[in-house]
C-alpha cells in the first residue's frame, strides 16, 4: 500500500490553507509522521485536527491510519523519487533527452501508485461487455482518444472518437444502456467532456474517466474514475508527461480487454496486420 505522497502532491493546490499546512508538513517530513498521533501532527504542522481528517477525505483514504500506511509504503520503495525538471535555455541535447525521459518515467511510476486495481478491473469489464465505446477528449486528450479508438478497433470492439466537439455532444445524446463513454481530460474540467459524460449517463451508458488525481467535474460524472499523475509544472501547455500517463492507462485498459478475450483478440490482430502488410508490403 503506497501512493500517499503522490496523492498529496497532486491535490496540494486544491486544499484549504489549514489542510495545505498539514500536507506540506507530511511531504517535507514523511518519516516523522509515522509515529505521530493526529494531535501531534496538528501541533507540528500548524493545521487543525479537523483539517487532518478533511485532508484524508480529500486524498481518498479512509482515515489517518491509512494515510500513514500509504506514506510508509512510499518510504519502503527502493527507488528514489525523481523530481520534475523544466527544460532551461542552453540545455544540451543530452540534458534534454535525460530530462524529458526522466519526467515521463516518473509520471508513469506515480500513476501506478494511485491507480486502483479494483476500479480498473470494473472499467475493463464494462469495456469488454460494451456494444459500442465512445472516447471523448479535446486538444491533446483528443490524441489519446484517437489512439484508444485505433487500439480497440483492432480487436473488433466497435469504437468511436471525433475531431469535432459538436459531433462528440451529438453522439453522447444517442448512446444506449449497452454503450460505454470514456472521458479523457487531464484537468478534469474540460466543459465538452463533462457534458458528454453527463449526457451519456442520462442515456444509461456506463462512464469511465481518465483525469488527474483529485476531485474534478469529469470524474464526478464517471461510474469508474481512473486517475493519472503528472510531474508537469510550468510546461503544462505542452501536455508532455500527462499525455504519456494517459496513454499508459489506455494501454492498460486495452490489454485488460484483450486478455479477457485472448484467442479472439489475437485472431483479429492477425487479420488487421495481414491486410496492412498486403497493401504496404511491410
Amino acid at each position: 500500500m503506497n501512493g500517499g505522497l503522490v496523492r498529496l502532491r497532486e491535490i496540494l493546490d486544491d486544499l484549504t490553507p489549514s489542510e495545505r499546512k498539514v500536507a506540506e508538513y507530511v511531504i517535507s517530513y514523511p518519516h516523522s509522521i509515522l509515529d505521530m498521533s493526529v494531535a501531534q501532527l496538528s501541533a507540528e504542522s500548524g493545521g487543525s485536527q479537523a483539517a487532518i481528517i478533511r485532508l484524508c477525505k480529500s486524498m481518498g483514504v479512509k482515515g489517518y491510519p491509512e494515510l500513514k500506511l500509504k506514506v510508509a509504503g512510499d518510504l519502503n520503495q527502493n527507488e528514489e523519487r525523481y523530481e520534475y525538471r523544466e527544460i532551461r535555455p542552453g540545455d544540451s541535447m543530452e540534458q534534454i533527452i535525460q530530462t524529458v525521459s526522466a519526467n515521463n518515467i516518473q509520471s508513469i511510476r506515480d500513476t501506478v501508485t494511485i491507480l486502483d486495481p479494483k476500479t480498473v478491473d470494473l472499467a475493463v469489464e464494462a469495456l469488454s461487455q460494451a456494444s459500442r465505446i465512445f472516447f471523448y477528449g479535446l486538444g491533446a486528450s483528443h490524441l489519446i482518444a484517437q489512439d484508444a479508438h485505433h487500439k480497440f478497433l483492432r480487436i473488433n470492439k466497435t469504437s468511436h472518437s471525433f475531431t469535432d466537439p459538436h459531433l462528440e455532444l451529438t453522439s453522447a445524446v444517442m448512446l444506449n444502456p449497452g454503450d460505454v463513454a470514456v472521458g479523457i481530460s487531464y484537468s478534469g474540467e474540460t466543459a465538452h467532456v463533462i457534458e458528454c459524460l453527463k449526457e451519456a449517463r442520462a442515456c444509461g451508458a456506463k462512464t469511465i474517466s481518465i483525469t488527474k488525481y483529485g476531485n474534478n467535474a469529469v470524474s464526478a460524472q464517471a461510474d469508474y474514475p481512473l486517475y493519472t499523475s503528472s510531474t508537469e509544472n510550468e510546461i503544462r501547455s505542452g501536455a508532455m508527461s500527462s499525455r504519456m500517463t494517459q496513454l499508459n492507462v489506455i494501454d492498460i485498459l486495452y490489454l485488460g480487454v484483450a486478455s479477457r478475450e485472448y484467442d479472439q483478440s489475437v485472431r483479429y490482430l492477425k487479420k488487421s496486420r495481414e491486410i496492412i502488410k498486403r497493401l504496404t508490403g511491410r
